[in-house]
């Protein structure tokens, strides 16, 4: 998974690599036996490769945001713990991200010292645009895939970089030359993880110095990001049977992913080429977007599907090593987290708690499940959409503490909200108030992530049908404030798909009679100006009644800001 989200004359590199590929086979790193049917002749992965249960791991516990990788320290101790787990789990194959003394480097010394029964695919994390990094990096994973030559079992350079969606895009020339830099140095075999798409159509310039295709899939993923790639939502079975259809549907995908990569590859003529898949999984909580899809019990029922596919390619056709993503959850990930089958405390997930049935001690570590008591029954699928009846009131209102009119229709149950939990704090204040609007207000006091923040006002997973507002309406608002700089205002819906939807208006001094000099003064944006953002917006699902919000690389807006904003008067008018 992302983890961040010139080259000329292929001919002749490709004879060279042939050519080092020869010599290296002459000590040891090669195998005589095998076709060359790439630029390399191919190192075969060894059997306690292919053999062992496999898994991704990264040991960060602490840092909340990308920005304290960095400060967090990582005690051999902790690594010894999350090792234990591991092979207490049954994996006994992990795989790195990068080759950096503080995780790559400690690990193996752990593995080596304490005599664990564990190997490694070690990574190395390549950097788009940072060749004096990436350097670095092949330098110091050279070093460890011979220093470690017992432990580590294969390498892999670079992650995600060259699919069409990387954020973090590195040159396919770039990464063909870092590949064989590594290559012609180390005895082990090599590859670079990415996409199942990037491997459908891998470029010759990859394929010629590879030994393997590590491949990447999230059937989970694409029902955000592709929603009709394949049907996770199986209307046609019964609702007691879909969560059931929709799990094997699933792994259905996930082997067509693979097949697709298979068949680009074998149409190049690299039927040799083995595949692994360097990471898929199933998400056990759901971050907001993976609404009857992300539970625990759905990810043991795809871990379950995975181990018997695994299986499968031990023996016959299929993958030759399934990489599940991911052993911990990592919180600096943000909301791209709870991959893990274990938590970030190091309680056992429900997807592995039978392994392990009694809580016994495991080596170092203390087995403990996570809180919560689950069985199959308990699995997610998806519900259809219940729209209520049209609010027929000219007002709604989300936030008043004024008594309301004769056509003023006031919801229960709403609730605010922080982006990811912790990024705007929103106290009802009593000395500060819209003006006409009694004695309180709502005080945000922005506490910024990485992206921004922002407070959403919602019900909880209830809408309420607010189409009668769509032509001609308005949402409406108090704002006191000196925050420099663009803020966001927004609404979100469901769908009859269940394909949450949003819309941000963006507001500087002079828009919908926004201002902030301090003074109090009413926005009033139209329902039209949203519904011109996202037309997809459905307003008999309103979830979101009222957001508010600064995206940094939305607003252009300088990140850090702190500065109090005060709301009042929050309503929705015909």
């Amino acid at each position: 998974m992302m983890k961040f989200p010139s080259f000329a004359v292929l001919s002749i590199r490709a004879v060279l690599a042939l050519l080092l590929a020869c010599i290296l086979a002459s000590c040891g790193g090669g195998d005589s036996k095998t076709t060359p049917v790439t630029g390399v002749q191919l190192r075969p992965l060894s059997p306690e490769f292919t053999a062992r249960k496999a898994v991704n791991y990264s040991p960060y516990r602490t840092a909340t945001s990308v920005d304290g990788l960095g400060a967090e320290v990582i005690p051999k101790a902790n690594i010894r713990q999350d090792l234990d787990l591991m092979m207490a789990a049954g994996f006994r194959l992990i795989r790195v991200f990068d080759s950096d003394d503080k995780v790559a480097k400690q690990t193996l010394e752990v593995i080596r010292a304490d005599n664990l029964n564990l190997k490694m695919q070690l990574g190395i994390f390549i950097q788009g645009g940072n060749e004096n990094f990436n350097q670095a990096q092949l330098a110091r994973a050279v070093k460890l895939a011979n220093d470690y030559s017992d432990i580590v079992l294969a390498v892999s350079v670079g992650n995600e970089n060259m699919v069409g969606f990387s954020c973090n895009k590195v040159p396919v020339a770039d990464m063909a030359r870092y590949i064989a830099t590594v290559r012609r140095q180390i005895t082990q075999p090599v590859t670079t993880d990415d996409n199942y798409a990037f491997w459908a159509t891998a470029p010759t310039q990859i394929t010629d110095v590879v030994d393997f295709a590590s491949v990447h899939t999230y059937a989970v993923l694409d029902t955000i990001f592709d929603p009709k790639l394949w049907d996770w939502r199986q209307r046609a079975a019964a609702p007691a049977d879909r969560a059931a259809a929709m799990m094997a549907a699933a792994i259905k995908e996930t082997r067509r992913q693979y097949d697709v990569a298979r068949s680009g590859l074998d149409a190049k003529g690299l039927r040799a080429l083995p595949i692994t898949v360097g990471e898929t999984g199933w998400k056990a909580v759901n971050p907001g977007d993976l609404a009857f899809r992300a539970h625990p019990v759905n990810q043991k029922m795809y871990l379950d599907d995975l181990n018997t596919w695994a299986d499968e390619g031990k023996t016959g056709a299929g993958p030759k090593a399934i990489f599940y993503f991911e052993a911990f959850d990592e919180p600096w990930k943000q909301g791209d987290d709870k991959w893990g089958l274990f938590n970030v405390q190091r309680q056992a997930r429900y997807a592995i708690q039978a392994i392990n049935t009694n809580n016994t001690p495991a080596g170092t570590a203390t087995w403990v499940w996570e809180p919560g008591s689950y069985s199959a029954t308990d699995a997610l699928a998806f519900v259809e959409a219940v729209v209520k009846p049209a609010i027929t009131e000219s007002r709604y209102t989300v936030y008043s503490d004024t008594a309301p009119g004769a056509s003023d229709f006031r919801p229960t149950g709403l609730r605010r909200d922080a982006f990811n939990g912790t990024s705007a704090l929103s106290p009802e204040v009593s000395t500060a108030f819209g003006p006409g609007d009694a004695s309180r207000a709502i005080e945000i006091t922005p506490v910024p992530l990485d992206f921004g923040w922002g407070l959403l006002i919602h019900g909880d997973g209830s809408t309420d049908n607010l189409s009668g507002y769509a032509a001609t309406g308005t949402l409406n608002f108090w704002v006191s404030t000196l925050y420099p700089g663009k803020i966001e205002i927004g609404i979100a819906t469901d769908t009859p798909d269940r394909e949450g939807k949003d819309a941000f208006v963006q507001l500087q001094p002079g828009n919908f009679g926004y201002c902030n000099t301090g003074a109090w003064c009413q926005v009033s944006i139209p329902l039209q100006a949203f519904l011109a953002v996202n037309p997809a917006l459905d307003l008999s699902l309103v979830t979101s009644r009222f957001v508010i919000a600064d995206r940094y690389g939305i607003t252009g807006n300088a990140p850090g800001s702190t500065t109090k904003i005060d709301v009042d008067g929050i309503y929705w008018a015909k």
